[in-house]
């Protein structure tokens, strides 16, 4: 098949998957509510000395976009699982791990992008210093693709069950620690006036070992949930 062909596929899935998310914009609305009321409601219950919260604020923030990731994981897969249109993805011509990383990417446009969006904003509002804020956004860029690429592994292998929730929480949570821990260790370092490439790099690391190896993975995932 035709490179040309393989990125008409690409693109078309993409296309679709946006179309639905946006037609459905209660999956796309909760996951981010749930990020900014768990970031505005920590205040709370730890006070409101700026000092406290602003060595909280970049654990407070990663956490719960990792949560607000989890939350949507479901969504990549569940609706095709449910009208049929996965087998047809399985079955197609087109490289599955394509087709899969175009579902991926979508999922990211919809649920990952906002949170890097918003990140910023909830981290001012929890007195994260300034010269943290672009590490913020850096580290946020790039995890949250991580957290959807492994996630989807999780949701390709509990796509058949009916309640696979708590299994897909047991399979990915484990899986998201290390970008939790990187991710939250570069702002941390950043808040403190020390460099932050060598967390930035370990992030990118796992981007790179995510794209290459997270579709491939997932399409045979999808091909065992399925037979």
């Amino acid at each position: 098949m035709s490179v040309a062909a393989g990125l008409t596929g690409f693109t078309a899935v993409v296309r679709r998957d946006l179309v639905l998310y946006f037609r459905r914009r209660s999956e796309i609305a909760n996951p981010l509510l749930f990020f900014v009321m768990v970031v505005t409601l920590f205040p709370l219950g730890v006070g409101p000395e700026p000092d406290r919260l602003a060595s909280v604020a970049p654990g407070v923030v990663w956490v719960a976009a990792l949560l607000a990731a989890m939350l949507s994981l479901e969504t990549i897969f569940r609706s095709d699982f449910d009208d049929g249109s996965l087998e047809q993805l399985v079955i197609s011509p087109q490289p599955l791990s394509l087709l899969v990383l175009a579902k991926v990417l979508a999922h990211w446009v919809v649920s990952g992008l906002p949170l890097v969006v918003l990140g910023p904003f909830l981290g001012g509002a929890l007195f994260l210093p300034a010269k943290a804020m672009w590490t913020l956004v850096l580290t946020l860029a790039l995890g949250t693709p991580v957290l959807s690429l492994v996630g989807a592994i999780g949701v390709a292998l509990v796509v058949g069950l009916r309640r696979g929730g708590v299994l897909l929480s047991l399979l990915v949570l484990p899986l998201y620690v290390p970008v939790l821990v990187f991710g939250a260790s570069a702002v941390h370092t950043a808040a403190s006036g020390l460099p932050v490439g060598g967390p930035l790099a370990l992030l990118g690391a796992m981007l790179a070992l995510a794209v290459t190896l997270g579709p491939p993975a997932t399409a045979a995932a999808l091909r065992i949930s399925l037979s």
